[in-house]
């Protein structure tokens, strides 16, 4: 189960993680008992069975660093993939995602996950690689529209966008997003 438990968090991280930010997280939030060599033995457990040609989906290691990736053979392919859903037109889901950031930002990944219902690190991401979102660099990021989107809107700054006020102070559930 263990295992199991970190290729999900592995899954839904949006940048690399040590077993021991991995091992703080789930001692704090799972198992009070368990050992970061626990964690180890289950990211070499992960590597071992991914790690292999026929797979899609590596397990990168990188000092003591940890991310899911896609094979390396099949890096022509991704790139072509990815730079056609980077270049063409922003999805639905993404012009909702970037709409949050406009409106709640500077906004947690978790509370834009809570707005939408759904993950969106795969949208971060991309609209990160656009230019029109960036992250602070903290353990925890927060998210907020670039100078570029602003630009490239036309407006001198986000409180131009309509309704603005309302949006960016409305509350979600009993409390509000922004104080």
């Amino acid at each position: 189960m263990l295992k199991t438990k970190i290729q999900a968090i592995l899954f839904v991280a949006n940048k690399p993680l040590s077993a021991k930010q991995i091992w703080t997280f789930l001692k704090k939030e799972d198992d009070a008992n368990i050992k970061v060599e626990d964690v180890f033995a289950a990211l070499t457990t992960i590597a071992a069975e991914l790690n292999y040609e026929q797979s899609g989906v590596h397990l990168l290691t990188n000092g003591e660093d940890f991310q899911l990736v896609s094979n390396p053979n099949f890096g022509a392919l991704v790139k072509k993939f990815l730079k056609q859903d980077l270049t063409g037109e922003l999805t639905p889901a993404g012009l909702e995602t970037l709409s949050v950031i406009a409106y709640r930002g500077p906004v947690s990944k978790i509370d834009i996950e809570e707005i939408r219902g759904v993950n969106c690190g795969l949208i971060l991401r991309n609209l990160m690689i656009r230019g029109l979102v960036e992250a602070s660099s903290d353990e925890l990021p927060v998210y907020r529209a670039t100078t570029d989107f602003v630009k490239f809107l036309g407006i001198n700054s986000l409180e131009q966008l309509p309704d603005f006020e309302r949006l960016h102070n409305m509350s979600i559930g009993n409390a509000p997003i922004n104080n």
